[in-house]
Order: structure tokens, then C-alpha cells, then sequence
């Protein structure tokens, strides 16, 4: 696999949220957890990070291993991220000063160590999903038109 290729991605994220700036943490995972993100059995959807004096990713599912036995540990559970204090403090800034959010947008490994990215977002409104949709409609008709042209 080659290496920064997202092994688990929420692509609903970017339909939900305006993503402002991404950073990239390391995660604390058990053993086996690591083995099934290796095969891609994780769920990034619901997922949302909690920040106090740590950063904590929270609702992230990662399947049981199959063939793990008793070192399997609860899919639910919240796992630690590994960031600096100077970081974990300005994002606790920036969400409680702007009303922002921490989302988990990508998985991946870098040198067999699991990354997450996390993106600082701000929710989207209605009209604002449907004025992203009305433009990449646009953007597609553009496209085809060019592309009929060339023909």
C-alpha cells in the first residue's frame, strides 16, 4: 500500500461541514484495532473528537479482529490522540471562541503508524449544501459541454 493512501475516509464530513484547517495526530490503539484498520474494518461516519486537557476521538468504530480472541477490545471505545499541548490548546481555543468542531476526516499509516487527520470544521446550513450542489452541477454541465466540443 503506498504510504498517506487513506485506509478509512468520511466523506460524509465534507458533505456536512466547511472544513477550515486539517491536522494530522497520531491515535492510541490496542494491538488488535490495528490489524483490523489494516483491513479497512473501521467506520469513520458519526465520529466527532472531544477536546479538554486531551483530545479524545469519540464514536470511531473499528470491527472486532477475527481472529482475535479475548485481546479484542469494545468497537466503541474512545481513543486518545496524540497531539502536542501548544496544539490541543489553541484548538480548544479556536472551538470555544468560533463555535467550531473537531471531525475526523481521514485514516491512514505512515511508517506502520496510524494517523488520523482531524479536521477543524464549521457546520453547513441548508442553503449552503445546496448551493455546493448547484455548483458542482454547474462545474459537471461545463465539462460535458467542453468535452462534447472536442469530439
Amino acid at each position: 500500500m503506498p504510504q498517506n493512501t487513506p485506509v478509512i475516509q468520511n466523506r460524509k464530513a465534507y458533505h456536512e461541514f466547511f472544513v477550515l484547517e486539517t491536522i494530522e495526530c497520531g491515535i492510541e490503539l490496542r494491538g488488535t484495532e490495528v490489524k483490523s484498520l489494516r483491513q479497512g474494518r473501521a467506520n469513520l461516519k458519526d465520529s466527532w473528537c472531544a477536546v479538554d486537557r486531551e483530545v479524545y476521538v469519540k464514536a470511531m468504530h473499528i470491527s472486532p479482529y477475527e481472529k482475535g480472541n479475548r485481546f479484542n477490545t469494545d468497537p466503541m471505545r474512545s481513543r486518545r490522540l496524540l497531539m502536542h499541548k501548544r496544539e490541543i490548546l489553541r484548538l480548544s481555543m479556536e472551538i470555544k471562541r468560533q463555535g467550531l468542531t473537531l471531525i475526523p476526516l481521514k485514516l491512514y499509516f505512515v511508517n506502520g503508524r496510524a494517523k488520523l487527520e482531524v479536521g477543524l470544521c464549521k457546520g453547513k446550513k441548508l442553503h449552503d449544501k445546496r448551493a455546493v450542489a448547484a455548483e458542482t452541477e454547474s462545474r459537471r454541465t461545463i465539462e460535458r459541454a467542453v468535452k462534447s466540443m472536442g469530439e
